[in-house]
């Protein structure tokens, strides 16, 4: 932890370097002395040659957009030609609700805005127990905690007896309550609520709810373009509308992996409902945190999407162009789950997307002893991550029987 000198702890513990951008730093200082190298760490997705994989067909639009476009202020709340773009593109099908959608830096903003808006200060937002790490720091950040349900019950399906005993608890004691779940092809597991789990949450909710002031359920589909489920990936989204009037759908819509536009930091945050009133509050709040955090976000990524989503030719080559990636990624999948049967190991239970997971312990110092090899994978709470989305087939396929040969040692 960093020594605080003139800033301010404020309850936070800094450690200085990200744990995962420090490990991809450290692969990445191997390959520049020209040793061979797998970094499973990343969160983007490269091709089979290791490079950045961009869709030809956003960058061509992005190279058509006026020069006045990409560097002028976007409005506070996005560009609306954007706004109504990504209302389609997020949720796949027109609605028969209110929806309202402020434009954020990437999904990220979405989180930090959902968490300052719908919960008091000191709050505890509910997640599941394998969950992406920077929760914790954007939570911590604006004086909130995290506390988590155990994501898979013993048949590897979702836990909604956890998951409600959990959230029942915190309602209880502090009214409301924001939830944060990341589906499909959930980051690190690569897990996806099936129709049946999703019908049960929205049952045990609105029981719950009878109870609570509100809940906010911030439903983080930063992977929904590389599911499994392809065109069946947002046939959950309905469904929400039958949640009570006191708990809010949000979803948090991300352009960095739909468009692979990473540094463009373009997201929206999206409510569903039925009640005028609270999607215009949605709106308001939104747009006044956003004012007061990152003020605006960059008109770029938002010119860019609208162009994409106006033009159907543009649009279907860009879905087309992503198919082969998601295909491509699908492949890495199965050839990694296989090779992991193969080896007697086992896994999280896991659908597709950029992440699967291996659950362990100790898993610092099974990280440590596997990048000794060269190999880089990002330590857990409860176990190992490895990114499909940065490794070749072949690597996928070489790989268990090196994290093997760690996880069978017998440490002493």
């Amino acid at each position: 932890m960093i020594d605080f000198i003139l800033a301010k702890q404020n309850g936070r513990a800094i450690s200085g370097i990200d744990r995962i951008f420090g490990i991809n730093a450290k692969a990445n200082e191997a390959k520049a002395r020209g040793e061979d190298v797998v970094n499973a760490t990343v969160g983007a997705l490269l091709d089979e040659d290791g490079r950045l994989a961009i869709l030809s067909s956003v960058h061509s639009a992005a190279q058509a957009i006026q020069k006045e476009d990409q560097f002028k202020y976007a409005p506070i709340g996005g560009i609306e030609r954007y706004k109504e773009a990504v209302k389609n593109i997020a949720l796949g099908s027109e609605i028969d609700a209110y929806v309202e959608a402020v434009s954020t830096p990437g999904g990220t903003g979405v989180i930090r805005n959902t968490i300052s808006n719908y919960s008091a200060i000191s709050d505890t937002v509910l997640t599941s127990d394998w969950h992406w790490a920077p929760y914790n720091t954007i939570a911590g950040e604006i004086y909130r905690k995290v506390d988590t349900f155990e994501l898979f019950n013993k048949e590897g399906g979702f836990n909604i007896d956890s998951f409600l005993k959990k959230a029942k608890r915190l309602i209880i004691k502090q009214g409301s309550l924001v939830i944060i779940l990341n589906t499909p092809s959930h980051n690190p597991t690569g897990y996806s609520i099936k129709m049946d789990e999703w019908k049960q949450i929205v049952a045990g909710l609105n029981e719950i709810s009878k109870i609570a002031e509100s809940i906010a359920l911030l439903v983080d589909i930063a992977y929904i373009d590389f599911s499994s489920l392809k065109e069946k990936s947002r046939d959950f989204i309905p469904l929400l509308l039958e949640l009570n009037k006191n708990v809010l759908p949000i979803i948090a819509f991300s352009a960095s992996k739909t468009f692979t536009g990473y540094g463009m930091r373009t997201g929206a945050t999206l409510c569903i409902t039925k009640d005028k009133t609270i999607a215009q509050e949605f709106k308001q709040v939104n747009e006044y945190s956003s004012r007061g955090s990152w003020s605006n976000s960059p008109a770029l990524g938002q010119m860019i999407i609208s162009k994409i989503y106006e033009d159907k030719d543009l649009m279907k080559a860009v879905s087309d162009e992503r198919d082969e990636y998601v295909d491509m990624l699908l492949k890495r999948g199965e050839v990694f789950t296989e090779a992991m049967k193969n080896e007697g190991l086992e896994m999280i239970p896991f659908d597709s997307g950029f992440f699967a997971s291996i659950p362990c312990e100790d898993s610092m110092r099974h990280v440590e002893d596997i990048m000794r090899g060269n190999v880089f994978l990002v330590p857990l709470p409860k176990g190992i991550r490895i990114s499909l989305a940065s490794i070749s087939i072949e690597q996928a396929s070489k790989l268990p029987a090196i994290i093997a040969k760690t996880l069978k040692k017998q440490y002493v």
